[in-house]
């Protein structure tokens, strides 16, 4: 199969922190290769001269001058654009959102990821996100597919739960939802519930979709047609879900271990980023809160977090310990627990806002997916953050398991993706 090019624009630390070598053993390990757009030294002044950034960085004009090579077509990348910069150089940083404001999606159909590496960073960490502008390279079509037909069923093994679903003819019929434990054990038990709620049998499912952490280990024990990251999963599940499927909108994701912002066009990844710094911006440090405060995590809504007033309750957004620390505190001093609640979930919103939602253009609808999209005090924050109304669409915490359902076209028994 022909290698997806990915085009790599980045500061000298790349290469200066040996972060280069994980990049390509990334891009590599999902077919693709990195390569750095050729361009001549006479273009380098005249492209930073039209960018209008007066950087003193050679390295960042060198960015600058293979962005715009990009833009004006002179240079190729059908596996989209990956920008990464060193997080302790704030030029870069400046340049790299700008880059990755100025790669328009929308008109130049290339998918964009920014990234922001330490030394540290590897190729397992980068994986998600060569694999998702591969797909998006390979799967365009079928991921700009508005409906799904036939019987197929989408997996999802989350860090927190597994999920399934079953779909027939555009319709979710049967649905599962089991905590993660003993992953092949989990996705059966999923899987298992979803296919007694639609009336079916194993047998009657024509095709198969897999994503999560997990993804790879299930996806061989059902022998799953695709296996495929969440990034783009989630993007087609979220405009299903919301019935918005043609236009723009922006996806949020904050799930049990990382978060994603995704910029979604007619379906497809535009722009997209996941991760972040601590748990304390993740669905962890909420349910560490419920269970601190001795209510289910879906009661940080109405009962208390909607009602309470999260600005009288210093707490730290960063760090799940320090982030719990001032929770105990803020009880230990009488605060009350609506407070309390309240102060959490505007914690983990405001987080993800400083973090991942600074390298996606936002834009309407913002569309809340996710086991944590089901609480409404953290809905309501990020709203107040964005100004703006959150979707949660029905089922949206099976979003990944939709998303892969959505994905299958259920009469092909294609090349499958082999396991790693």
């Amino acid at each position: 199969m022909k290698k997806v090019r990915i085009a790599q624009l980045s500061c000298g630390g790349a290469e200066y922190s040996g972060v280069q070598k994980e990049i390509y053993e990334a891009a590599e390990s999902v077919g693709a290769e990195v390569f750095f757009p050729d361009i001549a030294l006479a273009d380098v002044e005249r492209a930073v001269k039209k960018f209008g950034l007066d950087v003193k960085s050679a390295d960042l004009k060198l960015m600058i001058a293979r962005a715009l090579a990009l833009v004006e077509g002179k240079v190729e990348a059908d596996g989209g654009v990956f920008i990464g910069t060193c997080f302790r150089c704030a030029e870069a940083a400046i340049v790299r959102n700008e880059l990755r404001r100025y790669i328009p999606p929308e008109n130049s159909k290339l998918s964009v990821v920014s990234y922001s590496f330490t030394e540290r960073t590897t190729a397992g960490t980068l994986l998600t996100r060569m694999e998702a502008l591969t797909t998006i390279a390979r799967r365009r079509a079928l991921l700009a597919r508005e409906e799904q037909t036939g019987i197929t069923m989408g997996v999802d093994s989350g860090s927190s739960t597994t999920k399934a679903v079953v779909m027939k003819d555009n319709e979710i019929v049967g649905t599962g939802w089991h905590p993660t434990t003993e992953v092949i054990k989990s996705a059966e038990s999923a899987v298992s519930d979803a296919l007694e709620m639609a009336g079916l049998a194993r047998e009657d499912i024509q095709a198969i979709g897999t994503t999560g952490y997990g993804r790879f280990l299930i996806g061989k024990h059902f022998g799953a047609e695709l296996i495929q990251e969440e990034l783009t999963v989630n993007s087609k599940g979220a405009v299903y879900l919301a019935g918005h499927q043609r236009g723009a909108a922006t996806v949020i994701d904050i799930g049990g271990m990382d978060n994603k912002a995704i910029s979604v066009i007619d379906g497809i990844p535009g722009t997209f980023t996941m991760g972040g710094i601590c748990a304390g911006a993740s669905g962890r440090f909420l349910e560490m809160t419920a269970k601190r405060l001795g209510i289910d995590i879906t009661e940080l809504g109405p009962p208390l977090a909607m009602k309470g007033m999260g600005k009288n309750v210093p707490m730290n957004s960063y760090c799940i310990v320090f982030g719990t620390q001032s929770l105990v505190n803020a009880l230990a001093a009488g605060s009350s627990p609506a407070d309390v609640a309240a102060a959490a979930c505007h914690s983990v919103a405001e987080q993800v806002f400083e973090q991942q939602l600074q390298e996606v253009d936002i834009k309407e609808p913002v569309i809340m997916v996710g086991g944590t999209s089901l609480i409404e005090g953290l809905v309501y924050a990020m709203g107040q953050l964005l100004q703006t109304e959150v979707v949660v669409p029905p089922n949206s915490q099976y979003i990944g398991a939709v998303g892969s359902a959505c994905s299958r076209r259920a009469s092909s028994r294609e090349s499958r993706c082999p396991p790693r």
